[in-house]
């Protein structure tokens, strides 16, 4: 287990043109555990989603996030993959589909980045295009 530092820099494009765009640097868990590495941090208000734990498995073409909290959701990041699940909030289960559109893996010795573009599709009704950009350091 190696402590690294985690900056993520997310952004969301609503149908109607509306972006929003978040940035969170904080604090991190790196494992290399049989050929997949395992990034653990916790995430804030900055992101709305706070007191929540992400969790992600990160392997040569592919990545699985796992949020944990009082909104919990998997998402599974491969190209050209669509990925359906429930989204858990405290509300209720909402139908999320996740359509990887691009992923860029390139990590070694505990540094690198993640990039990774994705529409998502939430009850039918909302979509949106979005990135998602990790740096480890």
């Amino acid at each position: 287990m190696k402590e690294v530092l985690v900056k993520v820099i997310g952004t969301q494009k609503l149908e109607d043109g509306e972006k929003t765009e978040i940035e969170l640097v904080t604090k991190g868990k790196l494992y290399d555990k049989s050929g997949s590495y395992y990034l653990i941090y916790d995430e804030s208000e900055i992101s709305g989603l706070e007191n929540s734990t992400t969790s992600l498995k990160i392997n040569d073409d592919e990545v699985s996030m796992k949020r944990f909290g009082e909104n919990n959701s998997k998402m599974e990041f491969k190209k050209d993959y669509k990925y359906n699940t429930l989204y858990a909030t405290m509300y209720g289960n909402l139908d999320m589909e996740v359509s990887t559109q691009k992923i860029k893996i390139d990590i070694n010795d505990g540094k690198g980045s993640i990039n990774l573009k994705y529409k998502l599709i939430i009850s039918k009704t909302t979509e949106s295009l979005n990135t998602l950009d990790i740096t480890i350091s």
